[in-house]
C-alpha cells in the first residue's frame, strides 16, 4: 500500500467517524441520561433524519426536568420545533412561571408562542407590571375648554387572554376615550383641574381591560393643561358670520336704496321732460287757433 492511499484510509475513517458521530450523538445521549432525561440513542439519531436538533431538544428537556417541570415528552418538544415555535422562549416561560406560582402549562406556553405573541415576556410582565404611556388626549369640558391629559396605565398581561386577547393599542384607545368622556362629562374644567384623580376612578371603573390581553392594575394621570376656549372660539366665529350677513344685508339695502333714488331721479327728468314738450306745444296750440280765429281775447 502507497503512501498516498494510507492517507486516503486514514481520511475515509476521519469521515467516516464525523459522520457517524454526527448522526449518533452518543455524547448528547450521555448528558441526557446522566441528567435524568430519558431519551434514547434511536430516537436522537431520527432527530437527525427529521431534521430536528437534538442540541436544543435534549437541552430543553433538560432545563425543564431540572426546574421540576412535569408532563413534558420529547415527541411535544419536537413537534413544537416543527411548528417553527421558539422552543427556548417557551421552556424559559415555563421556568418563570414555575417559580412565579404562576397557572402556565406546557399546552398554554406554547398556544400563545405559535399565536405570535413573546410568551416569555408576557410571563414576565405578569410577574413585573408593565407602565403603557397614553399620547396626549384631548377633551372638551363643558364650557368648551380644552384640556390635555398625559395618562400612565399600570397593567399586568393576562396569561389567559394572551390568545385572542386584545393588545396594546386597543388598552390605549379605550383609555383615550374614557378620558374624552369624563371630561365632557365633568361640571366644570376647574373640577378636572382640582381633582384629576377622579379621571382615574372613572375611568378605572368602565372595566377597560376586558377581552385584552393585560389587566389593568391602576391609571395614573401624568398632567393636565389648558388648551384652547373652543366655546369662545365658537362664539367669535359665530358673532363674525353674523356681521358678514348683517354687513351683506346692509350693503344689498343700501344698493337698493342707490337703485331706488336713481330711478327717482330717472322719473323726475322723465316729468321735467314732459313739462317742456308739453309747455313747447302751447304756441303752436296759439297760433293754430289765431289763424282758425277761433282765438277770443278777453273783454
Amino acid at each position: 500500500m502507497t503512501e498516498f492511499s494510507f492517507l486516503i484510509w486514514i481520511g475515509i475513517a476521519i469521515a467516516s467517524i464525523l459522520i457517524f458521530f454526527y448522526f449518533v450523538p452518543v455524547n448528547l445521549w450521555i448528558v441526557a441520561v446522566f441528567s435524568g432525561v430519558n431519551v434514547g440513542l434511536v430516537t436522537l439519531i431520527f432527530m437527525r433524519l427529521r431534521k430536528v436538533p437534538p442540541g436544543l431538544i435534549v437541552q430543553s428537556m433538560i432545563l425543564a426536568t431540572k426546574a421540576g417541570i412535569k408532563g413534558i415528552t420529547i415527541n411535544q418538544l419536537e413537534t413544537h420545533f416543527l411548528a417553527r415555535g421558539n422552543l427556548k422562549s417557551v421552556i424559559k416561560a415555563l421556568v418563570v412561571a414555575d417559580k412565579a406560582n404562576l397557572d402556565l402549562n406546557y399546552k398554554q406556553a406554547t398556544a400563545i408562542d405559535l399565536a405570535g405573541r413573546d410568551v416569555l415576556r408576557a410571563v414576565q410582565l405578569s410577574v413585573s407590571p408593565y407602565v403603557i404611556i397614553v399620547p396626549p388626549v384631548t377633551g372638551v369640558s363643558v364650557e368648551g375648554i380644552e384640556l390635555i391629559t398625559e395618562a400612565r396605565v399600570t397593567v399586568r398581561a393576562n396569561i389567559r387572554q394572551l390568545v385572542g386577547g386584545a393588545g396594546e393599542e386597543t388598552v390605549t384607545a379605550r383609555v383615550g376615550q374614557g378620558i374624552i368622556s369624563t371630561i365632557g362629562k365633568a361640571p366644570s374644567y376647574l373640577h378636572v383641574l382640582e381633582s384629576p384623580e377622579s379621571i382615574s376612578r372613572e375611568v378605572l371603573e368602565n372595566g377597560l381591560d376586558a377581552g385584552t390581553a393585560y389587566k389593568i392594575l391602576s391609571i395614573d394621570i401624568a398632567d393636565i393643561s389648558v388648551g384652547r376656549n373652543i366655546g369662545a372660539t365658537l362664539q367669535i366665529d359665530q358673532a363674525n358670520a353674523d356681521l358678514s350677513v348683517a354687513k351683506a344685508r346692509a350693503e344689498e339695502r343700501r344698493a337698493m336704496a342707490v337703485a331706488r333714488v336713481q330711478e327717482m331721479k330717472a322719473l323726475a327728468q322723465q316729468a321735467r321732460a314732459n313739462v317742456i314738450q308739453a309747455q313747447a306745444q302751447i304756441p303752436v296750440a296759439l297760433s293754430g287757433a289765431f289763424l282758425r280765429g277761433t282765438l277770443v281775447g278777453k273783454r
